[in-house]
């Protein structure tokens, strides 16, 4: 149901190293693709609504609404000639003929997420 590979988890962790305030990683959808909604993640709190995976101390969450839409979840790390960054595929993507949704970077909190 949800899954992240490990050179994306150690990425992920090499963010949250020396950060103070929020560690939790929020899965979420955001209207900003030039197509299609897409996945993205941000810094935030969990909410009542939230389900919450571990992996290897770092705490991932995602409101369940959401997961119920997109899921399965996985988060890779990947590198191409245009750069590096976070790729989020899940059950949302599949139904897009396998399109993968890139997330370069972390959001700092859920309110930049969509703004240009």
């Amino acid at each position: 149901m949800f899954e992240v590979s490990e050179e994306a988890l150690e990425k992920i962790k090499a963010f949250l190293k020396g950060r103070e305030g929020t560690q939790s990683i929020r899965i979420l959808m955001t209207e900003r693709g030039w197509k299609n909604p897409v996945l993205v993640m941000a810094l935030d709190e969990k909410k009542d609504d939230d389900e919450v995976f571990e992996k290897d101390g770092v705490t991932f969450i995602i409101g369940k609404s959401l997961l119920q839409k997109v899921k399965p979840v996985r988060i890779d790390y990947t590198h191409s000639t245009l750069g590096s960054g976070y790729t989020l595929r899940s059950g949302f993507t599949d139904q897009l003929k396998g399109a993968t949704q890139e997330c370069q970077n972390i959001h700092e909190s859920c309110q930049y997420v969509g703004k240009a």
